[in-house]
């Protein structure tokens, strides 16, 4: 489409252009006035992918946007904005729509979303999953019980398990390797420590959360064939919520015990 020696940066600026809800042609559009700073239609069509006359359809909806000003000479020229300035209008665009979408999301799931979720459900994906990690101790009340790998515990993770006990949730940590205990003593110093009966070693497990002993997540490590998902040794997990949820029950009764043994034995000392 474009003949220099930025044609990778133009591509993609294009790709992310439309992805943003420009059409193809104002995208290429932007991008070549971008590039000259200003110029007619026939200096964009000669630098760009785009029919002269469709440069003006494309202008018209670049001006639309606030993205491209319009000299009324002859032949008409146009002016793109600064890249700084199309970042802000992007991003402030794009938080306005998130924003929109999440209250119209939120007066849907007020109504509707039950706490209570009949079976298992199933994510697939290293980071979807820690988008479920974090979104669950996120909401957590009272308690939070958890075991990872080292290789899942990200900066997001820590941060989530310490915002959670600064504001009074109790972080109950499984042993696990001395590497990931040490990450999390020093990130969460108020969480307690509580025997684990799974030599995780031995098993491709990956991660294990209770929140509130109602909401339970479990997943493991698994090979993946290169595409995604999975990719290679990428994860897999299964989670519910509820007091009747199949998977809560069996974490609960295997977890419980040992939180209460080790809670037991900690107020003897």
């Amino acid at each position: 489409m474009f003949g220099d020696p930025s044609d990778q940066a133009r591509s993609t600026a294009v790709k992310q252009l439309k992805a943003l809800g420009l059409s193809t042609y104002a995208a290429r559009t932007f991008v070549a006035l971008v590039s000259l700073g200003e110029g007619t239609a026939q200096d964009v069509s000669e630098v760009a992918d785009v029919p002269r006359t469709r440069v003006y359809d494309a202008a018209e909806e670049l001006h639309d946007r606030g993205l491209v000003d319009v000299k009324q000479s002859s032949p008409k020229r146009f002016w793109a904005i600064s890249t700084e300035t199309a970042g802000r209008h992007f991003e402030q665009e794009y938080d306005n729509r998130v924003t929109v979408l999440t209250d119209a999301l939120d007066e849907l799931a007020s109504a509707t979303r039950s706490t209570e979720q009949q079976g298992v459900w199933t994510v697939t994906g290293r980071d979807t999953v820690t988008e479920r990690v974090v979104d669950f101790i996120s909401s957590a009340d009272a308690e939070v019980a958890y075991m990872s790998v080292g290789e899942l515990l990200t900066d997001e993770i820590a941060e989530c398990l310490s915002t959670a006990s600064d504001r009074g949730v109790s972080i109950r940590l499984a042993e696990m390797s001395q590497s990931v205990e040490a990450r999390l003593e020093q990130d969460v110093p108020d969480a307690q420590l509580f025997e684990s009966v799974w030599d995780w070693s031995d098993t491709p497990a990956g991660r294990l959360l209770m929140v509130d002993r109602n909401k339970t997540l479990v997943s493991v490590l698994v090979d993946g064939n290169g595409e995604h998902p999975p990719e290679p040794r990428d994860e897999t997990a299964i989670w519910g919520t509820g007091q009747t949820n199949s998977l809560v029950v069996v974490l609960k009764a295997l977890f419980t015990w040992q939180l209460d043994t080790s809670r037991d034995s900690r107020d003897g000392q």
